[in-house]
């Protein structure tokens, strides 16, 4: 009698043992399918799919934060293009300074109010003269919010009979808006903007 209660007892500790394993390697089991289904929708959703000339592209998102330097710069380089980048005529310079306007803060409109009477676009538009800007380099600082910058570019300015070259820095920061427009596609605003030399190149 006393055996085969030990042996009733022997048997329910191994059922015992055997269905704790069970439940423990069910739940390793779970929890294993949970953390790769997590890891496929977290690479899913880095897929960017981009229709172009009826052909589906495949892109990969990255965090803004890896290509901060970058957009940064083209922002920088954007402002500076319209700003600077000017044609004889009084409405193409008011349309491309406007479109400057939407990336930096007042800073931009007092610059533009000092050229503008001191007679600097009258001049452009009496002598025929064409501005082209070429940004050569861009130092940023982005270790401090907002983001400092100095900007180094060559200007040449075109009559009919010569060509100049101007050298120009200028420098600012840089605010993150948190959104993008049609009229400012990084999202960034410039502000504290002045320049810092404007000056003819030596020969």
């Amino acid at each position: 009698m006393f055996t085969q209660f030990r042996n009733i007892d022997t048997a329910f500790r191994h059922i015992k043992r055997f269905s704790i394993v069970l439940i423990l390697a069910n739940v390793l089991t779970v929890c294993f399918c949970a953390y790769k289904s997590y890891q496929m929708v977290e690479a899913a959703q880095q897929r960017i799919y981009i229709l172009y000339n009826g052909k589906v592209l495949e892109a990969l998102a990255t965090h803004r934060q890896g290509n901060l330097s970058v957009e940064l710069r083209d922002h920088i380089k954007t402002f500076h293009y319209y700003f600077f980048n000017l044609i004889p005529d009084d409405k193409a310079i008011e349309a491309s300074v406007s479109k400057a306007f939407y990336l930096a803060d007042e800073s931009a409109k007092k610059q533009y109010d000092n050229l503008k009477e001191s007679g600097y676009y009258n001049n452009l538009i009496s002598a025929n003269i064409s501005q082209e800007i070429e940004v050569d380099s861009t130092v940023l600082d982005i270790d401090q919010y907002p983001y400092t910058f100095t900007c180094y570019a060559t200007q040449k300015l075109t009559r009919s009979t010569s060509t100049a070259l101007k050298r120009l820095v200028t420098k600012g920061k840089v605010r993150d808006l948190k959104q993008q427009t049609d009229n400012n596609p990084h999202g960034f605003l410039i502000q504290h903007w002045e320049v810092l030399k404007n000056e003819n190149q030596l020969p």
